[in-house]
C-alpha cells in the first residue's frame, strides 16, 4: 500500500528512525557525494588558480564564490520555498555538475588562464546562494519532526567524512592527471548525486500552506516578518549569527597565525583541527546515536558559552598538545550547539517558511562569516593573537547569553 502524506514527510518516515529510513538514507548518500565532491572542487581550483596566476590573483579567483552567496543567499530561500527543496537541489548539483566538466574539458585541452576558473567560482557562488537553503530545507520533508535531531548528527559525520576523503582524493587525482583530472572527479561525484537525489521520496506542504504566493520580494519580507515575529526563532538566528562571526576567524586564519607564532608549524595546525574535527565529529555521533537532547535550547545556549571560554583559552595553550585538547573540546561543544541549532531551526519553522529560515542563518554563516577572515588577519597583524581570540570569543558568548536570556528559545524542546 502506498504511504499516505502528512503534512511533512510519508507517513511511514514517522514511526521509522531516520537512520533505518530509506529516504533519508538516499539522501545521505547524495549528500556525502556532493560534499565529497565539493572538497575536490575547492582544491582543483584553488591549485589550478595558483598555476595559472599570481599568489595575488590565485585568493582573488577562490574568493570570489562569496560574493554572489552573501548577495544571493536570501532569494535563495524564497526559491527553496517557492519550487520546493528537492527540485532545487536537483537542480543545483546538475547546474554545478555541466560546469565542473565543462572546465575540465577545457583544462584538459588547453591552458585557458585564470578566466574560465573565476567564471567558474562565480558560477558556484550563486548556485550555493540557492542550494545552502534547499538543502536545509530538506530534512523537513523526508523525516518526522522527531528524527531531526538524528538526521543533523548524522549530517555532521557526512560532513567530517567528506573533508577526511575529500582532500586526499582531490590531491590524488592532480597528482595523476592534473587538474583538469580532478575537476572531472568532482563533476563525477556531483552526477553520481542525481539518482539518489530524483528517487527521493519528499513529503508536501499541508493544505493550509499551498496557498497563492504573491510577488518574490513579498515572499522574502513575509520570510523576515515571520522569523521577528517569532519568539523562539529570532533569538535563535541572534545566537547563530554572534557564534559564527566570533568563531570561523580564529578557527581558520587564526589558528595559522598562532601556531607559527608559538613555532608548531604546518603539523601542529593539522594536529589542532583534526582534534576539532574529532570532537565534532564525536558530537554528531552523539546525537546520532541518542537522537534527542532534552532542553535542547538551553543546552545549545550553555554550549556557547562553554566554547567562548575554550576559544580564548586556545591563545594562551603554549604546547601543541594542549592545544589539541583544547581545540578537541572546542570541537566537542560547538559540534553539538550546530547540530542542536540546525535541529531546532528546523522543529521550530512552518514548514512554508523553512527554506527562508535556513537561508537567514545561512546568509550570516556562510555569507558575512568568511568576511571575517582578512578582518581577523588584520587585527592579529595590530595587536596580536592574544586580544583578537578574546575579543573573538566575548563574541561567541555573547551569543550563548542571548540565548539563557531567552526565555522562549532557554525553554525550547525538540519534538520526541
Amino acid at each position: 500500500m502506498p504511504a499516505t502524506q502528512t503534512g511533512n514527510a510519508p507517513a511511514a518516515a514517522v514511526e521509522r528512525p531516520a537512520h533505518r529510513d530509506p529516504d533519508v538514507r538516499r539522501w545521505l548518500g547524495a549528500y556525502a557525494s556532493s560534499a565529497v565532491g565539493d572538497n575536490i572542487y575547492y582544491l582543483a581550483l584553488s591549485w589550478a588558480a595558483v598555476q595559472a596566476g599570481t599568489p595575488a590573483q590565485a585568493g582573488l579567483v577562490t574568493a570570489l564564490s562569496a560574493v554572489p552567496r552573501a548577495a544571493l543567499m536570501l532569494g535563495g530561500g524564497v526559491i527553496a520555498d517557492r519550487l520546493g527543496p528537492r527540485r532545487v537541489l536537483i537542480s543545483s548539483d546538475a547546474l554545478r555538475c555541466a560546469a565542473v566538466l565543462a572546465v575540465a574539458a577545457l583544462l584538459l585541452v588547453s591552458s585557458p588562464g585564470l578566466w574560465p576558473l573565476a567564471a567558474l567560482a562565480l558560477v558556484f557562488g550563486a548556485v550555493d546562494a540557492v542550494m545552502m537553503p534547499a538543502l536545509g530545507a530538506l530534512p523537513s520533508r523526508i523525516t518526522s519532526r522527531g528524527q531531526l535531531a538524528r538526521v543533523h548528527g548524522m549530517r555532521g559525520l557526512v560532513v567530517r567524512l567528506a573533508n577526511v576523503v575529500g582532500a586526499p582524493l582531490g590531491g590524488l587525482a592532480v597528482a595523476l592527471g592534473g587538474t583538469g583530472a580532478a575537476f572531472g572527479l568532482a563533476g563525477l561525484l556531483f552526477a553520481a548525486s542525481l539518482p539518489l537525489l530524483i528517487a527521493l521520496r519528499v513529503g508536501g506542504l499541508p493544505a493550509d500552506d499551498a496557498r497563492a504566493r504573491g510577488s518574490a520580494w513579498s515572499d522574502l519580507t513575509g520570510g523576515l516578518r515571520y522569523i521577528r515575529g517569532h519568539r523562539v526563532l529570532l533569538p535563535l538566528i541572534v545566537v547563530i549569527a554572534l557564534s559564527d562571526l566570533g568563531f570561523v576567524g580564529p578557527l581558520n586564519v587564526g589558528l595559522t597565525l598562532l601556531a607559527d607564532e608559538r613555532g608548531w608549524g604546518a603539523g601542529g595546525v593539522g594536529w589542532v583541527l583534526a582534534g576539532f574535527g574529532t570532537g565534532a565529529g564525536a558530537a554528531s555521533l552523539l546525537l546520532t546515536a541518542r537522537g534527542r537532547v532534552p532542553r535542547a535550547g538551553l543546552v545549545l545556549s550553555t554550549c556557547g558559552v562553554l566554547s567562548a571560554a575554550s576559544i580564548g583559552a586556545l591563545a594562551f595553550v603554549p604546547q601543541i598538545g594542549v592545544a589539541v585538547a583544547v581545540a578537541l573540546s572546542i570541537g566537542l561543544i560547538s559540534g553539538l550547539n550546530g547540530v542542536l541549532c540546525g535541529a531546532l531551526l528546523q522543529a521550530e519553522s512552518d514548514r512554508a517558511y523553512v527554506g527562508r529560515v535556513t537561508s537567514v542563518s545561512t546568509f550570516f554563516s556562510l555569507g558575512l562569516a568568511p568576511l571575517t577572515f582578512p578582518l581577523t588577519g588584520a587585527a592579529i597583524g595590530q595587536w596580536g593573537t592574544g586580544p583578537v581570540f578574546v575579543a573573538s570569543a566575548a563574541l561567541c558568548g555573547l551569543g550563548g547569553l542571548v540565548g539563557l536570556c531567552a526565555r522562549d528559545l532557554r525553554r525550547a524542546e525538540l519534538p520526541g
